[in-house]
């Protein structure tokens, strides 16, 4: 399994965006242009989405570990160019189905699932040649906090809906996945300093059996993790509380 960190949120690099992470991680980094944020970030996704690619064609399952979930968008465009039809597992305590237009605070970051179902806020996302994917084969587990758009598009499509506890292979897609697990899944008093904390979720313990089930399906094509803490607060929490959960998730 090859680790790719991309140590950014957005367009924004983020130079204290540590992994505690004792095995070989590979940076993907770029001079992004000075220009709009679309611009900026399609040439980041870029470069994940050709990294990606070439780990895909080489028979390996790469793992892309971030500072948000956009750069999921990224790791999709590799495995689609890499001649994968994957559908998409979306851990997320989040919806990530917003729409600029629906956004009440114009955040960027919280669109992505929605971008992947075939949304496209601005020309420059083009550039990816990201390939729609057809609602029913996007799962959301968990998403609890949604706002009134979201839940409102969520009970309109047919995208999946489960519950962290509930998932079972039967609830997953067909044929090649893309696992996307964002850290704020997990209730924050066991991961303290997530940017968006989200009370009243699941427990890591069972966000890691939950991602083990679709793990061993063996039908993962790629992992994309968003690492969604502060970058600002120390490396690792006492006990190490991050660096067990990532060995856990991903069995290391």
């Amino acid at each position: 399994m090859t680790m790719l960190s991309v140590p950014y949120h957005l367009d924004e690099y983020l130079p204290d965006f540590r992994l505690p992470w004792r095995g070989h991680t590979e940076t993907v980094a770029e001079e992004l242009p000075d220009s709009d944020l679309w611009s900026r970030m399609a040439v980041l996704h870029e470069a994940v989405a050709a990294r990606v690619a070439d780990e895909i064609r080489a028979g390996r399952t790469p793992t892309v570990l971030s500072g948000d979930c956009m750069v999921a968008l990224g790791t999709v465009a590799g495995v689609q160019r890499a001649g994968v039809d994957a559908a998409v597992v979306w851990f997320d305590a989040h919806g990530d189905v917003q729409t600029m237009e629906t956004s009440t605070s114009g955040y960027a970051g919280g669109i992505p699932l929605r971008v992947l179902a075939g949304y496209r806020p601005d020309p420059a996302m083009d550039r990816l040649g990201l390939r729609a994917i057809a609602e029913e084969r996007l799962l959301l587990v968990d998403g609890r906090d949604l706002d009134p758009p979201e839940a409102e598009y969520l009970d309109a499509s047919e995208v999946r809906r489960s519950a962290v506890a509930d998932l079972g292979a039967g609830d997953l897609p067909e044929g090649p996945l893309l696992l996307h697990v964002d850290l704020d899944v997990i209730d924050p008093d066991e991961v303290p300093g997530m940017l968006f904390p989200t009370p009243g979720g699941p427990s890591g313990g069972a966000v890691v059996e939950a991602v083990h089930r679709v793990l061993d399906t063996g039908r993962v094509a790629a992992v994309s993790v968003g690492c969604t803490w502060r970058p600002d607060r120390d490396e690792d929490l006492p006990g190490g509380v991050r660096a067990k959960l990532l060995a856990a998730l991903l069995r290391r």
